[in-house]
């Protein structure tokens, strides 16, 4: 599905650059919690950041859009580290290992600054910003190039699903992945997002609802260790091009809103 980091890379690049308002990237990232706070990761960070830093309350998120502004930030890049695959993070480094165990971060572009989303409570989602130099090289992905892989992927994972017996063994699989890509698509877009990078995003959702439903024992129907991990090596693959593909929707779609300032 897509992410807090995904919401905030695309709104934040069409805010910074005149594609969207503030309240719009807020009322975005509302879908991911009620409420928002930002710390910093240390006193030094904090200060330049004007942020609380870690270990108060923290501040809101308003606060930081006017931050990111300031700083001279340009957009955002996501990124979805996974062991094995840490690309877009840099060498090791406390945001590094923090955005690993969260799964997600975001780059600044323009700013040497990172920021990782994690829920604390419930209804409440922080975000802690990094002071991490110069950003990390970024790896282009060819948003055709990861379609294509992710088509195979869909049509790996159906197949999938019909070996482990999924449909056999849980009742309403059908109507149970509808409602989770519905739930996944539920994260609104700004206006001018590339058709292309939305209809990629929206087959992510399918894929990874189809594949998560895949990972689940039925109820009543636990497979033995043994089964479980071929039944996960079987499925990496394919979570890896869902993986890949999102993170290729989001840059196409911050590139086309930093292009359309430079035209301006």
């Amino acid at each position: 599905m897509s992410t807090p980091s995904a919401t905030f890379a695309v709104w934040v690049s069409a805010w910074l650059n005149g594609s969207a308002a503030a309240d719009d990237v807020l009322d975005a990232l509302s879908h991911w919690s009620q409420a928002h706070d930002v710390v910093a990761v240390d006193e030094s960070t904090a200060d330049t950041l004007d942020v609380p830093p870690r270990g108060r309350a923290g501040g809101q998120v308003a606060a930081l859009l006017a931050t990111v502004r300031r700083v001279g930030a340009t957009g955002g890049r996501m990124v979805l580290p996974v062991p094995g695959d840490v690309r877009g993070l840099g060498g090791r480094s406390e945001f590094a290992g923090v955005a690993l165990h969260a799964g997600e971060a975001l780059v600044l572009h323009g700013a040497p600054y990172g920021l990782v989303p994690e829920p604390i409570a419930d209804g409440v989602l922080r975000w802690t910003a990094f002071d991490i130099g110069a950003a990390p090289a970024a790896e282009h992905l060819p948003l055709g190039e990861a379609e294509h892989e992710l088509t195979g992927a869909m049509r790996v994972a159906a197949g999938v699903l019909t070996e482990l017996g999924v449909a056999k063994h849980r009742a309403g699989v059908r109507e149970e992945i509808t409602a989770r890509i519905a739930h996944r698509s539920a994260a609104p877009w700004p206006e001018g997002t590339p058709p292309r990078a939305l209809r990629v995003l929206q087959r992510s959702n399918e894929v990874s609802a189809i594949l998560e439903l895949a990972s689940e024992d039925a109820p009543g129907n636990a497979l033995s260790s043994s089964s479980a991990r071929r039944r996960a090596e079987a499925l990496r693959p394919l979570f890896d091009a869902v993986r890949m593909a999102r993170l290729a929707a989001v840059d196409e779609a911050v590139r086309v809103f930093s292009d359309h300032a430079e035209q301006l």
